[in-house]
C-alpha cells in the first residue's frame, strides 16, 4: 500500500467520524426543534380559537343586548338556597318600576304585589326552587314604590344552573311591562260585550219592531175594509179616527228607523247654527203637545220661563232631543205635571221633567240611550227616540243623561257647553 493510499483510508476514516459525530449532534437538535414547532403550532391555534371564542361571545353579548331592549325586559336571576335576587339588566318602559337593591329577597318582591296575585306567583316560584316544574309563567299586578299605583307585569323564570344532585341552584327570569297590553285586552273584551249585546238588542229590536209595525197594519187594513160596510155616522167616525191614530203611529215609528239610518250612515252631519230664544222653542213644544197633555189631565208647564236664554247651535237638532223627551213624559205620565227648563252654571243643562211612573235605578243608566232598548217590553216603540237624542246631542258637542226613581217620575236632560249661550233674556 502507498504512502497515498494509507493517506487516502486516513482522510475516509474522518470524514466517517466528522458525519457520524455531525448525526449523534443534530439528531436531539432536530427532534428538538420538531417539539418546538409543534407546540407552538398547538398554542398558536389555542390562541386564535380563544380569540374566536372571545369574538362569539361579544357578538352574542351585543345581540342579547339588543333584543332585551326590543323586547324592553328586565332579567334577574335569584339565588336559590338563599332566595336572593340580583338583576342584570332592566329596559323595562315607564321609570316607576320596582327594582331591588343589591342583597333583596324574593319576598321583597311578593310583597309589593296586588293580594289577588302573592299566593300564585309565590307557589310557582317555589314548584320551581324545588324541582316541582322546569319554568313558570304569570301576568300580576304589583305596586309601583314611586307613585304607590298599580302596574301590569309578566314574569317567565326557569332552572339556569343545578347542583350534582340535580336540585336546582338558580333561577334565572325576565320580567316586562304589559300596561298597554292590557288596555287592548280590556278594549277588545269592553267590543265583545258591545258587540254581543248590540246583537241581542237588534234581535230583540227585530222581534219587537214586526209586532209594533203588525200591530197598526192590521188595524188600518181591518178598519179599512169595514168601513165601506158601516152606515152609522158615530161609528164611522171612530173607525176613521182609529185608522188616523194608527196612521200616525206607524209613521212615527219609520220616521225614527229613517233617522238612526240617516244617522249611521252620515254621521253627525253638518250643523246649521243659528240664534235662536230657548222660550220660543218650548213654546212651539207647547203647541204641539198642548192638546194631548190636556186630554190626559197633564199640566205642561215651563219653569223660569222669564231667565231663559238665547242660544247660538243646531235649533233643529236642540228641538228633537227635547220634542223626543216631552213626547216619553207625555207617554209614561197619567197625571201631574211635565215641566221643561233650564239651569246654567258651567254649562247649560235643558231639562224635561215629569211626575210618572219612573225608572228602576238598575235601568237609570247609560244603557237606557243605546239603540233598541226599551224599559218595558211590552210598552209601544221601537226603542230609538233616546238613541237619536244621545247621537243628536254629540253632534252638538253635549251629553245626555237621566235622573230617575221608581213611581215618583223621571227627569231627562241634554247638557251644552255654555258657549252655546249668547246673552240672558230678562
Amino acid at each position: 500500500m502507498t504512502v497515498t493510499s494509507v493517506a487516502l483510508l486516513f482522510a475516509l476514516n474522518s470524514l466517517l467520524q466528522l458525519d457520524i459525530l455531525a448525526w449523534i449532534i443534530g439528531i436531539p437538535m432536530l427532534v428538538g426543534l420538531t417539539l418546538l414547532l409543534v407546540r407552538q403550532s398547538v398554542s398558536s391555534r389555542r390562541l386564535k380559537g380563544e380569540l374566536d371564542q372571545l369574538a362569539k361571545v361579544k357578538t352574542h353579548s351585543v345581540e342579547y343586548e339588543l333584543v332585551l331592549k326590543t323586547m324592553h325586559l328586565c332579567v334577574w336571576r335569584i339565588d336559590v338556597a338563599s332566595h336572593v335576587v340580583s338583576f342584570d339588566s332592566d329596559y323595562r318602559d315607564y321609570s316607576d318600576n320596582l327594582f331591588l337593591p343589591s342583597g333583596g329577597r324574593v319576598e321583597d318582591i311578593i310583597r309589593h304585589m296586588l293580594p289577588d296575585y302573592q299566593e300564585a306567583f309565590r307557589k310557582g316560584m317555589d314548584d320551581v326552587m324545588n324541582g316541582v316544574t322546569e319554568q313558570f309563567h304569570i301576568q300580576y299586578q304589583i305596586m309601583s314604590p314611586h307613585s304607590m299605583k298599580p302596574y301590569w307585569s309578566e314574569s317567565f323564570f326557569t332552572v339556569e344552573e343545578r347542583e350534582l344532585s340535580g336540585h336546582p341552584k338558580t333561577l334565572v327570569g325576565t320580567t316586562m311591562r304589559i300596561d298597554q297590553q292590557k288596555e287592548i285586552e280590556t278594549a277588545l273584551t269592553d267590543a265583545l260585550y258591545h258587540a254581543e249585546e248590540s246583537d241581542r238588542l237588534k234581535s230583540a229590536f227585530l222581534s219587537n219592531i214586526s209586532h209594533e209595525i203588525r200591530t197598526p197594519l192590521n188595524a188600518i187594513v181591518g178598519f179599512s175594509n169595514v168601513l165601506s160596510m158601516v152606515e152609522d155616522k158615530e161609528e164611522r167616525q171612530s173607525l176613521v179616527k182609529t185608522i188616523q191614530q194608527n196612521n200616525t203611529r206607524l209613521l212615527d215609528m219609520l220616521d225614527k228607523i229613517v233617522s238612526m239610518s240617516r244617522l249611521e250612515a252620515k254621521g253627525a252631519g253638518r250643523l246649521n247654527k243659528e240664534t235662536f230664544a230657548l222660550k220660543g222653542v218650548f213654546n212651539e213644544l207647547f203647541e204641539k203637545y198642548g192638546e194631548r197633555a190636556r186630554k190626559k189631565g197633564v199640566i205642561l208647564q215651563m219653569e223660569d220661563e222669564y231667565h231663559l236664554p238665547s242660544l247660538h247651535t243646531d235649533r233643529e237638532r236642540l228641538l228633537e232631543i227635547i220634542n223626543q223627551y216631552v213626547d216619553n213624559a207625555l207617554k209614561y205620565t197619567a197625571n201631574g205635571l211635565v215641566t221643561v227648563g233650564c239651569k246654567t252654571s258651567d254649562n247649560i243643562m235643558i231639562f224635561v221633567r215629569d211626575t210618572g211612573k219612573g225608572i228602576s235605578a238598575d235601568k237609570c243608566n247609560d244603557l237606557l240611550f243605546e239603540r233598541f232598548f226599551k224599559v218595558d217590553e211590552f210598552e209601544q216603540g221601537t226603542g230609538l227616540g233616546l238613541s237619536i237624542c244621545r247621537s243628536l246631542a254629540i253632534s252638538l258637542g253635549g251629553r245626555v243623561g237621566v235622573a230617575s226613581e221608581l213611581g215618583k217620575g223621571s227627569t231627562f236632560w241634554v247638557e251644552l257647553g255654555k258657549e252655546v249661550i249668547v246673552y240672558e233674556s230678562n
